[in-house]
C-alpha cells in the first residue's frame, strides 16, 4: 500500500511509514478521519509543494540577519507546517516555532530523516547544530556588545537548510526555489538595517 502521508510504498503490516514517519492504524484502514484532516487543510499546504520550506541559503543569512532572527521564527513555522500536513500529526506550527530552543532538534531530525530515507547523504551534524543554534539564540541577554552574537545563530541553520534544499531538489526538481527577493523582504532588510545601524551607533557613542 502507499503511504497517505507521502504516498510512498509500504507494507501492508507497518506500523508506521519509514519513508515520512507517518503512524498508520493496526487495522490498515484510514477511514473519515484522514480525509476530513486533508479536506480541512489550507489550500497552500495541501498543494503539490516541496518536502520542507525552500529558501537558498545566502537568502536565509541575509534575511535572518536584517530581522533579527525573526525570520527564523518564519522558518521554523514553514517547516513545522509541511510536517504537520505530510505526517498529519496534531502540532501547532506557530508554537513549535515560538518555542524554537525546546523544538528545533526535532526539527532538525526530522529533515534529516526524511533524506535518509532517501539515500541523501551525509545528513547534517544535526546534535551540533542544536547546540549551537540555542547558545546563540539565548546569547541576547549577554551585556554589551556580546549580545551581538545572537545576530550569527542563523549560521547554523543554514546546513540544515543546505540539506533540505537537496532533499526538495531530488523529490520536486522543478519546485519553486523562493530565491527572489519580494518587497516585503526589501522591507525588511531596510528597515532592519536602520536599527543595526542605530544600535552600532549607540555602542560606539557609549563606549566613549
Amino acid at each position: 500500500m502507499n503511504c497517505p502521508g507521502c504516498s510512498s510504498w509500504i507494507p501492508n503490516d507497518a506500523d508506521s511509514c519509514l519513508h515520512c514517519g507517518f503512524a498508520l492504524p493496526r487495522d490498515g484502514s484510514f477511514g473519515a478521519p484522514l480525509q476530513t484532516a486533508l479536506a480541512a487543510a489550507p489550500a497552500e499546504e495541501a498543494s503539490a509543494l516541496p518536502p520542507f520550506f525552500a529558501v537558498p541559503v545566502w537568502k536565509l543569512a541575509l534575511m535572518s540577519f536584517f530581522t533579527f532572527g525573526l525570520y527564523e521564527f518564519y522558518w521554523f513555522y514553514r517547516n513545522w507546517q509541511r510536517i504537520r500536513v505530510r505526517e498529519q500529526v496534531n502540532i501547532s506550527p506557530f508554537w513549535r516555532a515560538f518555542f524554537g530552543v525546546f523544538f528545533c532538534h526535532s526539527c532538525f531530525e526530522r529533515i534529516e530523516t526524511y533524506g535518509l530515507a532517501r539515500d541523501i547523504t551525509p545528513g547534517p551534524p544535526i546534535l551540533l547544530l542544536t547546540i549551537l543554534w540555542i547558545v546563540t539564540t539565548i546569547a541576547w541577554r549577554l551585556p554589551d556588545p556580546f549580545w551581538l552574537i545572537c545576530m550569527f545563530s542563523f549560521v547554523f541553520l543554514l546546513p540544515v537548510q543546505a540539506y533540505a534544499n537537496r532533499i526538495n531538489a531530488q523529490e520536486m526538481p522543478a519546485h519553486d526555489r523562493n530565491a527572489r527577493l519580494t518587497a516585503w523582504n526589501w522591507g525588511g532588510i531596510v528597515i532592519g538595517g536602520c536599527l543595526f545601524a542605530l544600535d552600532l551607533i549607540g555602542l560606539f557613542a557609549s563606549s566613549n
